[in-house]
């Protein structure tokens, strides 16, 4: 992903300012969406939406949303059409976010995750592609999954909103 938007709640401002600037140094375009303090009182859910909008639009290719436990966050976010959010508290879980999921939302939460454990985190779900180091079978599951997740999207949202790889 080479344009994300990243955003935060307070309680994520400081997490979200760390993320930020490693995206930066990996040549990453941000669009940073607030908060832009840590005693901004922008609400999470003002903040995902925001973000989701984008990502389901198309605007951006993913986004990186930090509140107090990313739980917030990512429930709103997979609101939206399109946007396969998810909260990741460790490397693993981000591997397996995108390769099983293909998350193009990451949640993180500022409450439980250092700044050197979310780069980790982060780094992982970037580099990681959609169903990545799964056998052929696996692989194709996981292909036919997501055009049935779409079909329900598309029955729950009322159109198609996803190119066929679930973005």
């Amino acid at each position: 992903m080479k344009h994300l938007v990243v955003g935060a709640d307070p309680y994520g401002f400081q997490l979200k300012e760390a993320v930020k600037a490693h995206l930066l140094e990996r040549g990453i375009q941000v669009d940073d969406i607030g908060a832009y303090t840590g005693e901004e009182s922008r609400a999470y859910y003002e903040v995902a939406a925001e973000a989701a909008d984008r990502v389901a639009r198309g605007a951006a290719e993913g986004a990186v949303l930090v509140c107090g436990t990313g739980m917030g966050m990512a429930i709103l976010a997979n609101k939206f059409p399109g946007v396969y959010a998810a909260v990741c508290e460790n490397r693993t879980a981000a591997e397996r976010a995108r390769s099983i999921n293909n998350a193009n939302v990451l949640t993180l939460g500022g409450f439980v995750t250092p700044p050197e454990t979310a780069r980790e985190i982060v780094d992982a779900w970037l580099t990681t592609a959609f169903t990545a180091g799964w056998e052929p079978p696996i692989q194709e599951f996981l292909h036919r999954s997501m055009g049935a997740i779409q079909a329900l999207e598309q029955r729950a949202f009322g159109h198609r909103s996803c190119d066929g790889e679930g973005r």
